[in-house]
């Protein structure tokens, strides 16, 4: 397929809108318009990943970091990045990052740490503002179905665990058209008042797209009077972190172990028990430290992050305990997830999961 097939179909589960300001997700290396057959799935793109891609044949790397943060301003080798970018480009592989916009969406980075550890009903711990918009058409009422179909069949209408979601008003609307026009109702060079429906329905901003070209198809009219808000209401359903219940709460030590095992953690540092029970748990892949009052305010008794410094674990002061299992070692099952992703659209694609280990923190014991 096109390398931009796959791309978009990465794209539509964690739009780049969705990714925080520092990030440079996307493609960094590559032409759009280039057929790929074999992708490496890895956490981080290192030069033995490229390496190991170029074995494989493989002509494509998704990666979950991007190589590529800060602008480069020469390519002669010095830097890692350098020298990753350069290997890239010389055997014509494609660099693909998908960094903290899949941290940001509800199945992504998170919900796959919450699958690990076997948290049930789920929540983004800290939904974002400004991603959601409010579509308001006006639509002759022999139509209002259809067009109210068209939109929630491109992704309008969805709050919380409801769908199909849309306030209706009724009542007319005047217009003349002019000698060019084509009306759909009425004559040209007279005033024609319709009965119409007012439609108002919220939708991703990402999505915006999608639900135009449905309006627009789905519209009898010839010129379409609508309008678009920004809308501040959080998104529910993008945002960092993710809080969670366990099955059955848990002994301190036993949660501690639990999340040993099962994010194959060699060490985890934490801050002093509370002598409670665990059964509200907060999550966030990679660096979470900024999420510890949302996770404080949200009940949860224990926080797994990763990257905690020093000072930063007094910050706890007693009200849940951080448990700080290593950057890599809480976002390693993401390339499983990125792998799931990918042959779920397109089963008969060549994928596959990088063999390097690219955690460059390593234990003495």
């Amino acid at each position: 397929m096109l390398l931009r097939e796959l791309t978009a179909y990465l794209e539509s589960v964690a739009p780049p809108a969705y990714q925080e300001s520092y990030d440079n997700s996307g493609l960094l290396v590559g032409d759009p318009s280039r057929e790929v057959h074999r992708a490496l799935i890895s956490l981080d793109c290192t030069e033995a990943v490229v390496d190991e891609a170029i074995a494989l044949g493989c002509d494509v790397i998704v990666s979950h970091h991007p190589i590529v943060f800060k602008g480069l301003k020469r390519f002669n080798g010095n830097t890692y990045v350098e020298r990753v970018v350069m290997k890239a480009i010389k055997h014509d592989i494609a660099l693909y990052a998908i960094h903290t916009n899949l941290d940001n969406v509800m199945g992504g980075v998170n919900g796959k740490i919450a699958e690990r550890l076997g948290l049930q009903h789920t929540a983004i711990l800290s939904p974002k503002e400004g991603l959601l918009n409010k579509l308001v058409v006006f639509v002759p009422e022999s139509h209002a179905e259809q067009v109210r179909d068209a939109l929630f069949a491109a992704g309008a209408g969805h709050i919380g665990n409801y769908d199909e979601c849309s306030f209706n008003v009724q009542g007319f609307g005047t217009f003349r058209a002019g000698d060019g026009a084509n009306p759909f109702v009425g004559s040209r060079g007279e005033r024609h008042r319709e009965p119409e429906v007012r439609v108002e329905v919220v939708y991703p901003a990402a999505h915006e797209r999608a639900v135009l070209l449905g309006l627009f198809e789905a519209h009898p009219y010839e010129e379409v009077a609508y309008d678009i808000f920004r809308l501040q209401n959080p998104y529910a359903q993008v945002g960092s972190g993710l809080i969670g219940q366990l099955e059955t709460p848990m002994a301190e030590t036993d949660f501690l172990r639990l999340l040993k095992e099962r994010l194959g953690a060699r060490v985890i540092r934490h801050t002093a028990f509370r002598g409670r029970e665990v059964a509200r748990v907060a999550v966030c892949g990679g660096a979470g430290g900024f999420l510890l009052g949302q996770a404080i305010r949200s009940g949860a008794d224990v926080f797994v992050t990763a990257d905690y410094k020093y000072h930063e674990f007094f910050d706890a002061e007693g009200k849940i305990v951080i448990a700080d299992v290593g950057h890599f070692e809480s976002e390693q099952f993401t390339q499983q997830l990125l792998l799931e992703i990918i042959q779920k659209k397109f089963p008969t694609f060549a994928v596959r999961l990088t063999g390097i280990d690219t955690n460059p923190i390593k234990y003495y014991s």
